[in-house]
């Protein structure tokens, strides 16, 4: 071999390692900026007050909790996200829910809201608006609704309770979306599944908060799977 081409070879093998190693630093910037993640999930989340954040119970014994059990159990490809805050109103939860759906982009939201608003008598036009609109936010969001509907007792007026009950299924019946008929159902008037101030359900109740729930979830789940 000549010097002239021993030269020639040595600037090539030069130059390819030198442009190997610009594409792998490219590559690995690319690779920083665009992080590869095992596949997610499909989510539901869960926008609730107190009857769904587990109030005065360890949170293993609620029953967005038992639903996450019931989905491995099933085989079905969901995680639970439980955004419940003991005390929240329709206006609370329309406030969190935009960031909500950013960070988790769930497939199903149910929504449980509106018991506070009911039990501090808030003007029912306002609930129901924002009960529009968290529909709406989710739905602009690609994700299935449902709605839990809730019911309060008829001392803060029959006509109010009535109209706070025919509520929820007007704005289901409005925005096409799944409804819970009632959330509390086989609980509310059962005092040995209410805790002590008759407003909140017990752990033993947290089971058939789960079958109200299921009944209406799981035909979303088996639709989403086909």
């Amino acid at each position: 071999m000549s010097i002239a081409t021993a030269m020639a070879y040595k600037t090539l093998i030069k130059n390819t390692a030198k442009n190997s190693l610009v594409l792998l630093t490219a590559l690995i910037a690319l690779l920083l900026q665009n992080p590869v993640s095992a596949s997610e999930p499909a989510k539901i989340l869960v926008l609730g007050d107190s009857l769904s954040a587990g109030y005065r119970m360890d949170i293993s014994d609620s029953w967005t909790t038992l639903l996450q059990n019931k989905l491995m159990e099933l085989d079905y490809g969901y995680s639970v996200v439980n955004a419940s805050i003991s005390g929240d109103t329709t206006s609370s939860g329309l406030q969190r829910l935009p960031r909500a759906l950013k960070v988790h982009q769930p497939d199903i939201v149910i929504i449980e809201l509106g018991g506070n608003d009911g039990l501090r008598a808030y003007p029912l036009p306002t609930v129901r608006a924002n009960l529009l609109r968290m529909i709406q936010l989710s739905q602009e969001a690609n994700a299935r609704v449902i709605l839990a509907g809730i019911q309060i007792p008829p001392n803060y007026g029959k006509g109010y309770a009535d109209e706070f009950t025919a509520l929820f299924f007007d704005v289901a019946a409005e925005t096409d979306v799944a409804i819970i008929p009632f959330f509390m159902e086989n609980v509310a008037l059962n005092p040995a599944m209410m805790q002590g101030d008759n407003i909140h359900p017990t752990v033993g109740a947290q089971p058939l908060l789960l079958q109200n729930t299921w009944v209406v979830l799981e035909p979303l789940l088996n639709a989403g799977s086909d």
